[in-house]
């Protein structure tokens, strides 16, 4: 069958869906320069002061360097000698987020968090326009907070997340229904959700470099050449997704994970990552309370591409279980260097609850 198309998906009644991405701007970076004025300006880095460390963000004046999340410590100050490096305060960057959080409310009640510092919102059923009401929502953030943030506003969740980072910082982008087919035309491959470097290598051997030359590419062609993946981006590449903004979902399990740009062969440094991952991880789940935690579980990819993943039975998302857990991976791994690590839980289903019973 056939794809519609977005001019025809709708609400049931002929309007486009209004689907918002709110991003906030260099989000701990940000709440550092806020909470300290004497450091506006001064490129700022968020995370382990000692040089085994890794940053956790960075902001604007920081990345003009190329410093960036997850960069060792000392390859930051190698490039931005000036760099300030501020401790994390995870407690502080929470209680932002729930407050930025509570003005989404006054919105919409379909709201999806993806982390402390970004969210999907739902906003069909509003009579304004996307483009107005997610003005306003990030006006109301900025007098709130103190804070900036950025938005895309489309008919689907992956181009609202495309758009979100068109014109940061401070900034918004729309892309209306009528306007997704010429969008995706000129849009470069890697900006694709999943399409990273070496898939972006992949396919300049096959001379797709746009979404535009890929859609010149048969479903057939695709899925000879690419498999499953190719399937995935004949319908990405057109500005496809039909997921829904999803509040109370009912998954098997929660994970975030970090790709490094560069293989990481220190636990020290991952084990600062993890950190961060863990309280992004626990923020989900507190939004998810009525499902139980039935194990926590760490992942590793290792230089050569082969993984491994830990898991141990529990609820508790404890710091001194994911140690635990990344030491028994990192163990396994032989030596060889990591460049990507995930953590995450697997929550009870429904086969598990009768166990107990």
């Amino acid at each position: 069958m056939e794809h519609c198309s977005y001019e025809q998906i709708s609400l049931g009644w002929g309007v486009p869906r209004k689907i918002v991405h709110i991003d906030m701007d260099c989000f701990y970076a940000a709440i550092e320069v806020r909470d300290d004025p004497s450091l506006k300006g001064k490129p700022v880095g968020v995370g382990g002061s000692s040089g085994r460390g890794v940053l956790t963000t960075a902001n604007y004046e920081a990345r003009k360097f190329g410093c960036r999340s997850a960069m060792p410590v000392f390859k930051a100050r190698q490039l931005c000698p000036e760099i300030i490096l501020t401790p994390i305060r995870f407690d502080v960057y929470r209680a932002d987020s729930q407050r930025i959080r509570a003005i989404f409310a006054r919105y919409t009640d379909l709201v999806e968090p993806l982390s402390l510092d970004e969210a999907f919102l739902d906003l069909s059923h509003r009579q304004e326009s996307g483009a107005a009401l997610a003005k306003e929502i990030r006006r109301a953030i900025s007098e709130e907070t103190g804070l900036t943030a950025s938005a895309g506003i489309a008919p689907n969740k992956m181009l609202a997340k495309i758009a979100s980072d068109w014109n940061k910082p401070d900034g918004q982008l729309e892309i209306r229904s009528d306007e997704v087919a010429g969008f995706m035309r000129g849009l470069r491959i890697g900006k694709l959700h999943g399409v990273g470097k070496r898939g972006q290598e992949t396919l300049a051997r096959m001379k797709v470099v746009t979404c535009g030359d890929l859609q010149g590419l048969s479903k057939i062609e695709l899925a000879d050449k690419l498999g499953r993946w190719g399937l995935e981006l004949y319908e990405r590449c057109r500005g496809r997704d039909e997921r829904e903004v999803s509040v109370d979902r009912t998954r098997k399990s929660l994970s975030k994970e970090r790709t490094f740009s560069e293989n990481i062969e220190d636990i020290d440094w991952l084990l600062n990552v993890l950190g961060k991952l863990r309280v992004e991880v626990a923020d989900s789940v507190e939004h998810k309370a009525e499902q139980e935690v039935k194990s926590r579980v760490v992942k590793l990819k290792f230089s050569d591409f082969t993984q491994t993943t830990a898991e141990k039975a529990g609820s508790a998302m404890d710091e001194a279980t994911y140690e635990e857990l990344l030491r028994l991976a990192w163990a396994r791994g032989k030596g060889k260097s990591v460049r990507l690590l995930g953590l995450g839980v697997k929550f009870a289903t429904e086969e598990d609850q009768m166990d107990l019973l």
